[in-house]
């Protein structure tokens, strides 16, 4: 008997630890890996080198911000495709709901409507962002990025930044 008391009790506590694990990671926080060149020099993404193992940025995706949706000017954020709900973005907020935003490129200046945020990546040429689908509904965003938590030489925090020069909240 002792032995099924032991399993009994060991897939209890495994059940129990996963819950609260997934409720961490759904509701908290959670770790993403960075793809793509986009948010470049601030986050590397990573590719597999030859004995399989994975290198680049992890970062830390705290998920308290989407109460009341409280985001800043600046902060790095992940949120679902406008058009392909499967993929993520990463990529730096740059305007919020009421700003004016002049749209690199042209001469247009815009107004982000109200449930919408204007995101960019840090590295232009390789970032497919609101310059190419426009203002982003902020129900799609999933957390905003805090800190690199890997690799171990780039451990931090993200700091915050945009152009302010490009928008006004008048």
């Amino acid at each position: 008997m002792g032995a099924w008391d032991f399993l009994w009790m060991l897939s209890k506590k495994s059940l129990s630890g996963a819950l609260i694990g997934l409720t961490i990671s759904d509701r908290y926080a959670s770790i993403v890996a960075v793809q793509g060149r986009s948010m470049q020099p601030t986050l590397n993404p990573g590719s597999k080198n030859r004995f399989g193992s994975l290198k680049g940025d992890f970062v830390l995706l705290e998920k308290f911000c989407l109460q009341n949706y409280k985001f800043s000017h600046g902060d790095v954020i992940v949120f679902r495709s406008p058009y392909e709900h499967n993929e993520w973005h990463v990529k730096r907020l740059i305007a919020l709901p009421g700003d004016w935003i002049s749209v690199p490129g042209t001469y247009d200046i815009l107004k982000i409507p109200e449930g919408h945020c204007w995101v960019e990546g840090d590295n232009a040429v390789s970032s497919l962002d609101s310059r190419s689908f426009g203002p982003v509904p902020l129900g799609l965003v999933q957390g905003r990025v805090t800190h690199v938590i890997w690799p171990p030489e780039r451990v931090g925090a993200i700091e915050k930044q945009y152009p302010k020069e490009r928008v006004s909240s008048y």
